[in-house]
């Protein structure tokens, strides 16, 4: 578009158009959504006046009286004095630019939706944690973890948003930069932003009129005005009124339509956003963007999700407080709630999902400019299509001929052809057709597009001749007939005669001329006497007559365009080769003439929409014809392309001779409308006229078509509009989803729409409500599989703070399943074929069937959730049992206090140490042999429970620890902030069945008090506990009386180091994640089909397979890569850690599928439960 001017629907557009069209780009940004909503309840009553009947006086009055009241002379035009004062009053003759959302404001407001709110909260606390403690460094890697989640995220979708908007730069550009007026008494040429209405102007063919005029002088003039009512054909102009409403009469052009005939002299009477063109722009920028289904649900998911996190959060937060937790504990807690909560991927997921449904519907001829739309097209009840270029082919066209006293079809979308070529009557017919008229081909169109189709050819000449032009060139080539039939005069064709006449030599008759007649069929048939047949031409009587009136009566009420034929074949004698014809004195016969036929014309529908419309009604979508067409042409055109089916109350009056308002409601289903009964209805007549199943609006203005739009949404449809000129953008941003013609189209139209069919076909319409559908399904799927992983997330916090358990799944590796091993699979999901014909379905009810259900919570939470959360836990407890950690041991293990039971029959005996204190182990002080203490002071029992060290030296206590002797634990103290150790039996063998210990080389004593110092017998043993405590390796003297049956074995007590501890959980918690990665590919598996088996969807989403194939080695890059491992606190696990998660994954398997035959079952034969389940587990 960076030429002066292109090519679109058949005529130019130049460079100023196009920029002009920008003022119709919709706003993507919520900022600027959210100040239009603000402006709505300043601009309503202006956006209703806009809506109101378009009224003008100027046209009704005389051109005297209009120059009265504009106080200027039709002549001489304005004086530059009184011009300059009207223009400091009204200002430039400029549309008002709209207002445009600066980019950077779009980018921040990304970082204002819910979910990057709460992460960024997240982030925030987790750096204030790590200012309160600066040794826990990892809170500093989260919070930066977070916020670079929240940065690509919206960078993201910002770039999937963006829009360029340089419309207030260029905006001046779209008037015509120069206009012919008269100031002063004279002509002059002026920029066309400073005309002032009073201005006179002249036009010529070729113009863009620079404002909306009112005609004082016309020589031919002809204006294109589909921009604004989308009639295709040419309208003609006069200097009188013809009818009160000012877009019906003829003696009014207006601001952006195109001169293709003739001139004119105007009185502008408005300028700017006055004019007719400035009112629809002011409709299109006073409708607010309608919000998409989708946008709708995903905003409700977002409240639901965020709630349900932010709830938890606080909630656990609070009773952290309660129990006494410490401060930065709790809000560490907090963060890992509100990760567990909210599936970071999702956004991107969704965003990613419809890029590639759009890029898919491209391939289909849907360019998809507002992401969301595609799946509001799969949810539309209802689409309000414009006619002209939309449903029809936006060319005139032959559709019908009567010759020989007989009716026929030419070959149409919906007709085959049935005249013969070899017949006589045909032959004279067509010879009338081809050489009687003035349009040819464009010679440099030919040139430049010599593969062009003979229906997409140029043609210089009006739509009629165009369209006679191309049905003759189908069967031979016009321009050899007319150089072998040489036009020797002709006699144009005017309103006044209403009929064109040619003179040429006839090729196959020597030197004999033949006169032509084309014309309006009863100006024609006035000045014949006979009428060809195929006996030669017969007396045209009263019966001829008759039949001629019949066909036309039949054709007409069809809403086609008839044309006359005749012809006159000249006595060579009289009028021999060389005769001067005059046709100013006319000197040559123009009664008596021979009536060939008719030729009718239309503007046929597409080939594909019949069958795309009966498509769209079997998928429960109304489709309603809204046109500015005259009602007989729009009805006709209705019932070709299936959207009137059956009779209107018209129709069945007519066949019962009764009055159409004697007609019973109930027995009609099909309805037309006129533009001029809109004004009047109420909101009652609304609903009774849109409860029909088959409605065509004609003559429709830009504001009534709104209102259509506006009534059908009040009723709980979901509107899509389809158009292609100016008149429909206020109507295509009003919509749900507008939908544009990307060749016909105008600009205005495409900016204002959310999609645009390149190939102007109504039936790709169909495989968009398709791929919308089948969008709705996947991205269902996409979320239930999201969300299974939500509960095994979160149920570790809550195992952690209710249970006191050492955490089992951090942070880190929670957004590691979220934006690592479940992001392509969940994208995977897009690529799903449809599980069945979802055209055969009726539109989901949006109010209801959500995006997002209860159903579907259900799903993801409370069936597959829970069984993937029970297999993490499973997977967690095997690990640490594996490590000497059973699950009685787990259960409130506190920071300082911790189990210890040197009883034979646990075999497990844990004690607590702190870390450091004051730079040095603490258990020097504790166990430091020197000072007369042994073992015997941290027990006060043989079972002493629970112990726990109070006082430390960073305490203010003198650092040799006072001890509980009560048996519970003190739920005040923070949880892992001290590791634990552990001494027992782990990996030993034989395993240990109680404890022994060496008195010397003879004697072995088993007796645990005896030997630890617990009983006060001089026989005691007594080992210093520092020789356990100070190595790594356990001491000789202490050892373990075999079990039955077994040898000797060395040492029991196994000394776990602080290390040793944390490596232990890390492993733990690496086992958790990995089986969450194993049970979620089970559930991706379950959620490629809502309904169907899986065995019958198969597995050909080869984007799928390579989801569960990256899935795997992303889990194991994360688990056995060093540098990884240290990043993300993960470990290598042992290869039989896997497994324990298979049997989860292959039971949540085999529960989907048989849920899903239960509800296939109940769907087939009515089974009980099998209709439970589709009431209450079909999401």
């Amino acid at each position: 578009m960076g030429g002066d001017d292109v090519q679109a629907g058949g005529r130019k557009l130049s460079h100023n158009e196009l920029e002009m069209a920008r003022q119709f780009s919709e706003t993507s940004a919520r900022l600027s959504q959210a100040i239009e909503r603000q402006k709505k309840g300043k601009d309503v009553d202006k956006t209703e006046d806009l809506k109101k009947e378009l009224e003008m006086w100027e046209h009704r009055v005389s051109v005297e009286e209009l120059c009265s009241k504009l106080k200027t002379d039709a002549q001489k035009g304005l004086t530059d004095a009184e011009a300059k004062i009207r223009y400091d009053r009204d200002g430039p003759n400029m549309l008002s630019p709209p207002k445009v959302t600066p980019w950077w404001i779009k980018l921040g407001l990304q970082f204002l939706n819910f979910f990057a709110l709460l992460l960024q909260i997240a982030s925030i606390l987790c750096f204030i944690a790590y200012a309160l403690d600066k040794d826990a460094i990892d809170n500093l890697y989260l919070g930066c973890v977070l916020y670079g989640v929240v940065i690509i995220t919206a960078i993201f979708s910002f770039f999937q948003e963006f829009k360029s908007e340089k419309t207030m730069e260029k905006f001046k550009n779209f008037l015509p930069p120069k206009s012919v007026v008269r100031r002063n008494g004279k002509v002059t040429e002026i920029d066309a932003s400073t005309l002032v209405v009073g201005d006179v102007i002249e036009v010529k063919l070729g113009d863009k009129l620079p404002a909306d005029i009112r005609l004082t002088e016309n020589q031919k003039l002809k204006v294109d005005n589909s921009p604004l009512t989308g009639e295709s054909e040419p309208i003609g102009r006069t200097v009188d009124c013809t009818d009160d409403n000012p877009l019906e009469t003829k003696n009014l052009a207006f601001f952006g339509t195109l001169a293709v005939d003739g001139t004119c002299v105007g009185i502008v009477v408005n300028t700017g956003d006055g004019t007719v063109f400035g009112r629809i722009a002011g409709l299109a920028a006073g409708s607010s963007a309608e919000v998409t289904t989708l946008q709708l649900d995903i905003h409700h998911f977002v409240i639901i999700i965020s709630s349900v996190a932010i709830s938890l959060g606080v909630l656990f937060f609070i009773i952290g407080l309660i129990k006494g937790t410490e401060v930065i504990t709790n809000i560490v807690f907090c963060i890992g709630i509100i990760v567990a909560n909210v599936p970071e991927g999702l956004l991107a997921t969704v965003t990613v999902s419809l890029t590639l449904s759009a890029k898919r519907m491209a391939k289909k001829q849907v360019l998809v400019k507002k992401l969301e739309a595609v799946e509001t097209l799969g949810s539309t009840t209802c689409i309000c299509s414009d006619k002209t270029g939309t449903l029809t082919q936006n060319r005139m066209t032959i559709v019908h001929l009567a010759y020989n006293n007989a009716l026929y079809t030419t070959k149409t979308a919906a007709t085959e052809a049935t005249f013969d070529t070899e017949d006589s009557c045909f032959k004279e017919l067509f010879y009338i057709g081809a050489n009687c008229a003035k349009a040819m081909f464009d010679a440099k169109d030919l040139d430049d597009n010599p593969e062009k189709s003979i229906d997409e050819r140029k043609v210089n000449g009006d739509a009629s001749e165009a369209g006679i032009l191309k049905f003759s060139e189908k069967i031979t080539s016009v321009s050899a007939i007319r150089s072998r039939n040489t036009q020797v005069s002709t006699i144009p064709f005017n309103s006044a005669n209403k009929f064109m006449i040619t003179i040429n030599k006839v090729a196959d008759a020597g030197d004999r001329l033949r006169l032509c007649m084309k014309g309006a069929p009863e100006r024609v048939m006035d000045r014949c006497t006979s009428i060809l047949t195929k006996e030669g031409a017969v007396p045209f009587d009263a019966d001829a007559k008759a039949v001629i009136n019949e066909q036309l009566a039949f054709m007409m009420e069809r809403g086609e365009r008839c044309l006359g034929f005749a012809k006159l074949d000249l006595d060579p004698a009289e009028y021999p080769v060389g005769f001067q014809f005059d046709v100013e004195e006319i000197n040559f016969p123009m009664e008596g003439l021979v009536f060939v036929g008719l030729m009718a014309l239309l503007d046929p529908p597409r080939e594909a929409v019949p069958n795309a419309v009966a498509t769209c009604q079997s998928a429960g979508v109304k489709v309603v014809m809204v046109t500015g067409d005259h009602p007989a042409t729009a009805k006709s055109i209705a019932k070709q392309v299936n959207i009137i089916k059956e009779s209107t109350a018209e129709d069945i009056a007519k066949e019962r001779g009764i009055n159409p308002s004697d007609v019973d409601p109930s027995e009609v289903n099909a309805i037309v409308v006129p533009g001029s009964q809109i004004k009047d209805l109420e909101q009652d007549d609304w609903d009774r006229i849109l409860a029909h199943e088959q409605i065509v609006f004609a003559r429709t203005s830009p504001q009534q078509k709104l209102i259509i739009v506006e009534n059908n949404q009040r009723l709980g449809n979901i509107v899509a509009v389809t158009g292609d000129g100016v008149n429909d953008s206020p109507a295509l941003k009003k919509a749900n989803i507008g939908i544009a013609m990307g060749i016909a189209g105008s600009d205005v139209s495409k900016e204002a729409a959310d999609m645009i069919l390149l190939d102007d076909n109504f039936a790709s319409i169909v495989a968009g409500v398709e791929e919308g559908r089948l969008i709705f399904d996947n991205l269902k799927k996409s979320i239930a599989y999201t969300l299974t992983s939500n509960i095994p997330e979160i149920t570790p916090f809550l195992a952690f703070i209710i249970f006191q358990i050492p955490l089992p799944l951090t942070t880190v590796l929670i957004l590691c399943i979220d934006l690592g091993t479940d992001l392509l699979p969940a994208i995977s999901l897009a690529y799903e074929n449809a599980e069945s014909d979802i055209m055969l379905r009726p539109p989901r009810d949006s109010r209801v069937d959500r995006l997002v259900n209860r159903r579907l919570i259900s799903f993801s939470y409370f069936q597959i959730g829970v069984i993937q959360a029970l297999a993490g836990f499973y997977c967690y407890l095997i690990v640490l049992g594996d490590y000497g950690l059973t699950a009685n041991v787990l259960l409130f293990l506190d920071e300082d206090a911790h189990l210890a039971s040197p009883s034979k029959e646990d075999k497990r005996w844990l004690y607590a140490v702190r870390p450091r204190v004051g730079g040095r182990s603490l258990r020097a002080d504790f166990f430091d042999g020197n000072d007369g203490r042994d073992f015997r002071e941290f027990f006060t029992a043989v079972q002493p429970g629970f112990i726990q060290q109070q006082a430390s030296e960073d305490d203010g206590g003198d650092g040799t620890g006072v001890i509980f002797e009560q048996l519970i634990l003190d739920a005040n103290v923070n949880q892992l902030r001290n590791m634990f150790k552990i001494i027992g039996t782990v990996e030993k063998t034989p395993p240990c069945a109680a404890f022994s210990c060496q008195v010397d080389d003879e004697t072995v004593e088993n007796d645990f008090g005896r030997c630890f110092g617990l009983n006060t017998d001089s026989t005691a043993v007594n080992i210093p506990f520092e020789n356990i405590l100070d190595t790594d390796e356990v001491e000789r003297q202490v050892n373990t009386e075999v079990v039955e049956g077994e040898e000797d074995g060395e040492g029991c007590f196994d000394l776990y180091t602080e290390r040793m501890q944390d490596e232990t959980l890390k492993h733990a918690q690496t086992a958790f994640f990995v089986c969450i990665v194993i049970v979620q590919m089970g559930g991706l598996l379950v959620c490629k089909t809502r309904l169907l088996s899986f065995f019958k969807q198969g597995m050909k989403n080869l984007v799928l397979n390579i989801g569960l194939l990256t899935e795997v080695a992303l889990c194991a890059l994360l688990c056995y890569v060093p540098f990884i491992q240290t990043a993300f606190s993960t470990r290598p696990l042992r290869f039989v850690h896997w497994l324990p998660a298979i049997p989860f994954s292959v039971f949540i398997f085999t529960y989907d599928e048989l849920r899903k035959f239960g509800i296939r079952l109940g769907d087939s034969t009515g089974n009980v439960v099998g209709v439970w389940l589709r009431d209450n587990t079909y999401w």
